[in-house]
């Protein structure tokens, strides 16, 4: 097993449809400009409601990734 040294980024999805759709989104972005992505946490889910409904999805991810 290798040795590995990782650093950790927090960002925010949104979406419109799901809170799995939200965490979808922002590891999709994160991916087209970060390397070697490994994990993810789930630090906080929110969103906004209009007419007694979920009207949008915010989840704040932690994401890990391996350093060259």
């Amino acid at each position: 097993m290798e040795d590995h040294t990782y650093k950790k980024i927090e960002i925010v999805g949104t979406s419109e449809t799901s809170s799995d759709d939200a965490i979808q989104n922002a590891i999709a972005k994160a991916a087209k400009s970060i390397q070697n992505l490994r994990w993810f946490e789930i630090t906080d889910s929110r969103g906004s409601i209009k007419n007694g409904k979920v009207e949008h999805w915010q989840v704040t991810i932690k994401l890990g990734f391996t350093m060259k």
